[in-house]
């Protein structure tokens, strides 16, 4: 069970920043696999104001064994006060491509 592996979402608010946080996972073997979606608009409420802006995706792969550690490095590095922490099970995937997942973890 502990070669579970999830996509973890998150997002950050300019390119540079989100890639300087995926290169850190992925060398801290956080994560196997980090993807950087350049564009998005963000609408949320937030401390009880709609706010609309420009925001960067992060799709983290990783797994079970480091999925604790991954949301601890959050709370440490991540710029936001409250940043967005999303883990899905990866129900199905290709075999070949979960195990290179887990082996890069190692």
């Amino acid at each position: 069970m502990q070669n579970a592996c999830y996509l973890v979402l998150t997002t950050f608010s300019d390119l540079d920043s989100a890639q300087q946080f995926a290169e850190q996972l992925v060398v801290k073997k956080l994560a196997a696999c980090v993807n950087i979606l350049p564009q998005l608009r963000s609408i949320y409420c937030w401390q009880g104001k709609i706010e609309s802006c420009k925001e960067v995706q992060l799709q983290i792969k990783t797994n079970l064994r480091n999925l604790h550690a991954l949301q601890c490095y959050f709370k440490q590095q991540h710029p936001y006060d409250c940043p967005e922490f999303i883990a899905l099970p990866i129900e199905q995937g290709a075999s070949d491509y979960l195990k290179w997942l887990n082996d890069s973890l190692q």
